[in-house]
């Protein structure tokens, strides 16, 4: 009986940490996304940079974002990011992204964060943002911004 027993509490705490191991990656992922982001969002930024970030991505990813135009295959995307990087967007005016709040499901995660902005010598921060990752087999299959 008290192998049994032994038997049951280890196979529990071998779940709970299998869980709280998938609910990291995503995090971890998330903040790969972000970094890349801001990484990307430098004047000296390269075409690399964006390749690294798409590699987060399924290959039947999705960005939505209905106050933007809606929604973007990861191809629309992709050449969105390429053509904002050859036309100078990406002049380091977003200096970081602060992940202000996370709250971890399955396969999903919803985001809090704000745009960390430079204006000369100056930074500050934008409005709270609200973004949710929605992941499968480890990579994000859709983004959905609700901002």
């Amino acid at each position: 009986m008290k192998i049994k027993l032994t038997l049951l509490l280890s196979m529990l705490s071998s779940m709970a940490l299998a869980q709280m191991t998938h609910q990291d990656s995503l995090n971890s992922v998330i903040g790969e996304y972000y970094r890349l982001n801001v990484k990307i969002f430098q004047s000296r930024s390269t075409q690399a940079d964006i390749d690294s970030l798409f590699s987060l991505f399924s290959e039947d990813f999705t960005y939505l974002h209905p106050k933007y135009g809606g929604t973007y295959s990861r191809q629309d995307l992709y050449d969105g990011y390429l053509n904002n990087q050859k036309n100078g967007r990406y002049n380091g005016r977003v200096a970081d992204i602060k992940v202000i709040n996370r709250i971890s499901g399955l396969n999903a995660v919803s985001v809090e964060k704000r745009f960390v902005t430079r204006k000369e010598d100056e930074l500050s921060e934008g409005e709270s943002q609200m973004t949710l990752f929605e992941f499968r087999d480890g990579k994000i299959y859709r983004i959905h911004e609700f901002w």
